[in-house]
């Protein structure tokens, strides 16, 4: 199946700018949707972000207007770019995409630590 990889953390003060890379190797070619997802210490995990392989997307509120969402299919890439970062964006971010192929199931990289602080 699908293997994805994520990359592009790390440390940022309160108003930088961070960009996320999702690599997705194996049978590509059944993924649809990718989306990003993200998961604080104690808090539950949210979706950030989607697109569709058409390019069409869909954001959190806490995020829309300062993240966006793109897609390389080409290079079977996703990104996320985070600007105006605040220290409530502070968590592990995860990307994801839902296997219709098969036995339904959700599929996970290993996460990327993001941490917004001064």
């Amino acid at each position: 199946q699908v293997q994805l990889v994520e990359s592009g953390g790390g440390l940022v003060q309160p108003g930088g700018s961070l960009r996320l890379s999702c690599a997705a190797s194996g049978s590509v070619f059944s993924i649809n949707t990718m989306d990003w997802y993200r998961q604080a210490p104690g808090k539950e995990r949210e979706m950030v972000a989607g697109i569709t392989s058409g390019g069409s997307t869909n954001y959190a509120d806490s995020v829309k207007g300062r993240f966006t969402i793109s897609r390389d299919n080409a290079k079977n890439t996703v990104y996320l770019q985070m600007n105006s970062l605040k220290p409530e964006d502070t968590a592990v971010y995860y990307c994801s995409y839902l296997k219709l192929t098969g036995y339904v199931s959700r599929v996970w990289g290993q996460g990327t630590q993001v941490t917004v602080s001064s």
